[in-house]
């Protein structure tokens, strides 16, 4: 068998490998809606998650903590070391998509393939690199902005996802009403089905939409539409997992031989070259930015390049990105500043708490939480009643794109701890059900200027009704009220009870006032911040002083009588070791 015949299965196997790994992704994205494993699995949907080397160092220098790590981000770096980086050109499916677009570029430009010359710009990732693992070891995790496989399925949450449903719903729909036939036959009959096996099996029967999925889309389609100016541009200059893997492949074991005396200088390797490797120049090669995807043999009419097994330890001649100091330097300093920005804040120093940042129940204490959280989206399209959106300016700029709870559009389920077993690196704890089922998320009250019975002396019971703990945490006071007419009349005033009201949000979603509910849920009283606590267990609240109750002190903020203890007694969940009275966030 030639190289080239060879290098051309290996071409077309690169390609079967890629459409099984793009259609393994979003297979695994799809499967969310069924979470399998009882109570806490998770099974095999974080599989790319647990693939990803970036994802799990960020995590660990963040967090100073294993837990949630997967030991498969170590068979990437031992591929990566061997064989160079086959992730990015094989296994990566935001690269797969950029790969497609890249091969349309000539068709839809109506440009010819022209050879391209290494950029210095092609260093900005490794920089990017050092600023965010910075970041991440002063314990700033933004690595999920940028990280390819968080962004694709960030992305296909609350882009691609909802415009499938959108159009699915939509499209059948206008079949139904213009009802298309030809003598017997109807359109519908196709059309019914398939959209009943879609809405069953696939999108479930609400629509899902997303706050700010604008921003996220524009962003996503600026990484796809750069291919058209040059190919694979995410790959080649921004990628962040790109980056790291380039420094791991400095001396792969395969490595591309130039052989110079077969060489004919026809350009060819170069034109077909994603990542700009210099192929085309004898002991030039860049093992660090080559894709390992064969194209260049493939293109090689001479049989003059072909890839090579060298002990690793070897020194063969390549070349050097040659990273400057200076610019390494500015990228560290950058990541400083970027973390003292993000922690100014009052909210990050834990001055305030944003009333309307609720987190899904599992959700560990914020500092710990932002350090592990990588915006990937998961929770969210796995919640079944589209309940957790991502944030904006609701947790500043080191929380961006975070889940939390909005009631308006969709509730906390009580019977549901899904997004906890989704959670790839634990920011979202695996609590079992009977567990999640206690964890105080919020706190609802009454508005009584909205509220029907103490505004407009109508009785109303939609929010007791809906309310799903099996005690009711809304319960009715008897009022009699005097009307405009004089009639007297008997009014069923509703009360929250803060012992057990959770904050599910269900009572905003179900109140007649779609505008501004009557009933709102904002953030006090939720488990994970023993500041955040307006009402605690026994009438107790916080005073002037800043301390708990009558009997609370700062060692004793619950005033149970044993400062070595300062965990509520109805808590189930904070277990007092991430967070403190002095310090809520669990900074380390």
């Amino acid at each position: 068998m030639t190289v080239r015949t060879r290098s051309q299965l290996l071409v077309w196997l690169r390609r079967l490998v890629q459409t099984a790994c793009l259609l393994l992704f979003f297979g695994l994205f799809l499967a969310t809606r069924d979470v399998g494993g009882g109570d806490t699995g998770k099974g095999p949907l974080q599989l790319f998650f647990d693939l990803d080397p970036l994802v799990q160092l960020a995590t660990w220098l963040s967090t100073h903590s294993l837990t949630g790590l997967s030991l498969l981000a170590v068979l990437t770096l031992a591929l990566t070391a061997l064989l160079g980086r086959v992730f990015c050109g094989w296994i990566c499916p935001l690269g797969t998509l950029h790969n497609l677009i890249s091969s349309a570029r000539g068709k839809i430009r109506r440009v010819r393939r022209a050879a391209e010359d290494y950029s210095v710009w092609q260093r900005c990732k490794y920089y990017l690199l050092a600023g965010l693992v910075v970041m991440a070891v002063l314990g700033a995790n933004w690595i999920g902005v940028l990280d390819p496989l968080a962004l694709l399925y960030r992305s296909s949450t609350t882009i691609l996802y909802p415009i499938g449903q959108y159009v699915v719903e939509d499209g059948s729909t206008a079949v139904y009403q213009s009802d298309p036939h030809l003598g017997p036959a109807h359109l519908t009959s196709v059309t019914e089905p398939a959209y009943g096996y879609l809405a069953d099996n696939v999108f479930g029967p609400q629509a899902s939409v997303f706050v700010g999925s604008t921003v996220i889309f524009l962003i996503f389609a600026a990484t796809l539409v750069l291919n058209l100016y040059k190919q694979r541009f995410w790959c080649r200059y921004l990628c962040p997992l790109g980056g790291l893997l380039g420094l791991v492949a400095l001396r792969p074991a395969l490595r591309l031989r130039n052989d110079a005396e077969l060489c004919t200088d026809c350009g060819k390797c170069t034109k077909s070259c994603p990542g700009v490797a210099q192929p085309q120049l004898p002991g030039e090669w860049l093992p660090s930015e080559c894709f390992g995807c064969w194209n260049c043999v493939e293109s090689c009419a001479s049989g003059g390049i072909d890839f090579h097994w060298t002990v690793p330890a070897v020194e063969t001649p390549t070349g050097s990105v040659d990273l400057t100091k200076r610019a390494t330097a500015l990228a560290v300093i950058g990541g400083i500043g970027g973390v003292w920005t993000m922690r100014i804040t009052p909210q990050a120093r834990a001055r305030t708490y944003h009333p309307l940042l609720i987190r899904p129940p599992g959700a560990r204490a914020e500092r710990e939480f932002l350090q592990r959280c990588i915006q990937c989206g998961m929770c969210m399209k796995v919640c079944p009643t589209n309940g957790l959106q991502p944030t904006w300016h609701e947790a500043g700029l080191e929380g961006v794109w975070t889940p939390m709870l909005v009631s308006r559009l969709g509730y906390c389920e009580y019977e549901c701890n899904l997004c906890g077993r989704v959670c790839p690196t634990e920011a979202i704890e695996p609590l079992p059900l009977e567990v999640k089922k206690k964890v105080v998320i919020g706190l609802a009250a009454f508005d009584k200027n909205r509220c029907l019975p103490y505004a407009y002396d109508r009785n109303c019971m939609v929010c007791e009704e809906h309310c799903p703990i099996p005690t009711k945490a809304i319960y009715f006071v008897e009022k009699e009220v005097v009307t405009r007419a004089g009639e007297m009349i008997v009014l069923k005033e509703p009360r929250v009870d803060p012992e057990l009201c959770i904050g599910c949000g269900i009572c905003e979603g179900v109140c007649p006032f779609k505008d501004l509910p009557a009933i709102r849920v904002t953030s006090a009283g939720e488990s994970r911040h023993l500041r955040n606590q307006p009402i605690l267990p026994g009438g107790g609240g916080v005073g002037d002083d800043g301390f708990y109750g009558d009997t609370g002190s700062a060692d004793d903020p619950y005033g149970s009588g044993d400062p070595d203890s300062p965990v509520a007694p109805s808590d189930p969940y904070t277990d007092g070791d991430s967070t403190s009275f002095d310090d809520p966030y669990g900074g380390k």
